[in-house]
Formats: C-alpha cells, sequence, structure tokens
C-alpha cells in the first residue's frame, strides 16, 4: 500500500519558491500598472492580494501607498516571507478555493500572476469569491491573456491556460461585476478592470 500525494495546492509554486522569490524580488512588473489602478480606490482603503506570494512588488507598492493589505497564498514559504517582511499586513496561506477572504469586504482585490494557473472551475470560483469579497463600487484587478490559450509555466513545467476575453467578460457579468475596461504593459502583461457596481447603481 502507497501513501497518496498531497494535492499540491500552490501549483507547483512551494516547490520553487526560492527560485520565484529572487525573480520577483529584483522584478518591478506590475507595480506601475496597480498603482494606477489603486488612485481610484478611496484613500487608506482595503485591498486583498490573491496570489500575494512574498509581496514583492505588488503588496508592498499599495503599503507604501497606505493601503491596508491582505495576501492569500497557497505558498507556506512565501507567506512565511510575506509575514515577515510586512508585519502589519495580513496572511493566510490558503488556496483560494478554501481561503473565507479573511470574513471581511474590501474595497479592492488584485489577482496579479494568478488567474491562468489555476483550473477553470476555479479561476470562475475565484471571481465569484472576489465579487461577494467586494464592497459597492469595489475594483478588481486581474491579469491574464486576452486570448484563448494553453502554455507551460516556464517555472514550474505546469500547464498554464487563459479563458480568453470573451469567456471572461461573461464569467464577470455572471457574477454582478462589471468589465469596465483592459490594458497592457511592457512585458506583455494584459490586465483585466472590473468593479462592483455602487449602491442604486
Amino acid at each position: 500500500m502507497t501513501n497518496a500525494t498531497p494535492t499540491d495546492k500552490s501549483n507547483g509554486y512551494e516547490a520553487i519558491s526560492s527560485d520565484f522569490m529572487s525573480i520577483r524580488s529584483s522584478s518591478s512588473t506590475g507595480r506601475t500598472m496597480v498603482l494606477d489602478w489603486a488612485q481610484s480606490l478611496p484613500t487608506n482603503a482595503s485591498v486583498l492580494d490573491l496570489g500575494c506570494g512574498h509581496g514583492l512588488p505588488i503588496t508592498k507598492a499599495l503599503l507604501d501607498a497606505c493601503f491596508s493589505v491582505y495576501g492569500v497564498d497557497a505558498s507556506p514559504s512565501m507567506v512565511k516571507e510575506f509575514r515577515s517582511r510586512f508585519p502589519n499586513a495580513e496572511a493566510e496561506c490558503s488556496a483560494i478555493e478554501d481561503s473565507r477572504l479573511f470574513h471581511r469586504r474590501f474595497d479592492g482585490a488584485v489577482a496579479w500572476g494568478l488567474m491562468f494557473l489555476l483550473a477553470p472551475e476555479v479561476q470562475a470560483s475565484l471571481v465569484h469569491k472576489v465579487a461577494l469579497a467586494l464592497k459597492p463600487g469595489g475594483k478588481f484587478l486581474f491579469t491574464a491573456p486576452r486570448r484563448v490559450c494553453e502554455w507551460e509555466d516556464t517555472l514550474t513545467g505546469r500547464r498554464s491556460r487563459s479563458l480568453g476575453l470573451v469567456a471572461y467578460r461573461k464569467i464577470i457579468e455572471s457574477e454582478g461585476l462589471l468589465l469596465v475596461g483592459e490594458d497592457e504593459d511592457k512585458g506583455k502583461n494584459h490586465y483585466y478592470f472590473a468593479c462592483k457596481p455602487a449602491d442604486g447603481q
């Protein structure tokens, strides 16, 4: 009889956490776009960082801009480093499908580099959870290619999947959110911007 291998909820990132943290620690990719997006949030807004990793560069940028950040990541090694770097930020070691998202609501949510690592049904679940967790008028930013495609993750060797614009729009709207914009940074990362209608809209 053999012991069953536990499911890796980090999608392979726990095993390569040291390499990933080294790469992201020396990269500013995503920082400018996230900060531009965050300008539309209220002063001292609460922001949910899904797939926060060890917090660089996204969490740090948000904290430096005086936002309250709550991070969720399934890699124990990266969450440990996150907590060490940012003791005043909240962090939960959990897969998105298991997280209760701190049992609170947020002004904004970010999922940078996470969506396409997940199975299609988990991607839809992520949007569902974010929609419930956002306050009225709350904003949601995530990255994924605009077209439908699959590729091999260069660090983990696992398959990544983009559902594409049409599918993401359908999922977003089915959860009562609005897709209000798209953009692309110099690294060719594609951004989707969604919002939750304010009360009365």
